[in-house]
């Protein structure tokens, strides 16, 4: 059918074993009332478990040589219209981030603007939270700025910190509300993207 809208192409760039990007794949299934589509798969690490995620989802994978390299990166984005960094662990080239700007997002283990920045992930984020003494964390969606975890906040779920959490408890509370959160605010932006 001529006319039909096709789905916003969505590029993840990833570091690790890809659980946000397997909740990403489960919410934006191949059911043609979605709103968009995971596209490709980027990595700066050849060992991430998340391109054997995409892999096994037939989602084509492309792996840096150089993370820091703009055009490597760019030309890994292709046709991409929203871009989704789901654990990727390096900064993205400035270049980069203008032709995305507004149309790149992150994902952060904590309530920003506390607890995040340069050093700022995994376990370190949960210990630094426990540390502090707040009584509650959660996860955060924000824009892609040239700084790590400083761009606009779009989304945030909230957990509270339990009595005796450790940053392995805190974090895994933690990763269920990233994988509700991410899907949603992904398809809230296909929407006003498609």
């Amino acid at each position: 059918m001529t006319g039909e809208k096709q789905p916003v192409r969505v590029a993840v760039l990833v570091s690790g074993g890809g659980t946000n990007l397997q909740a990403l794949l489960d919410a934006l299934d191949d059911s043609p009332a979605r709103p968009a589509r995971v596209s490709r798969v980027i990595s700066n690490r050849t060992d991430a478990g998340a391109l054997a995620r995409a892999r096994r989802a037939g989602i084509p994978t492309t792996v840096l040589h150089n993370s820091s390299d703009p055009n490597e990166l760019l030309a890994a984005l292709d046709d991409a219209e929203l871009v989704v960094l789901a654990g990727y662990m390096k900064l993205v080239p400035p270049a980069v981030v203008a032709r995305f700007r507004r149309r790149m997002i992150n994902i952060h283990p904590a309530l920003l603007p506390a607890f995040g920045g340069p050093g700022m992930y995994g376990q370190r984020v949960h210990a630094a939270v426990l540390a502090s003494g707040v009584k509650e964390s959660g996860a955060t969606v924000h824009y892609v700025d040239d700084e790590f975890d400083r761009g606009p906040i779009i989304a945030q779920a909230r957990v509270p910190v339990e009595p005796g959490d450790t940053p392995a408890t805190l974090a895994a509370r933690v990763l269920e509300a990233e994988h509700e959160l991410l899907p949603k605010v992904v398809l809230d932006l296909a929407r006003r993207l498609s």
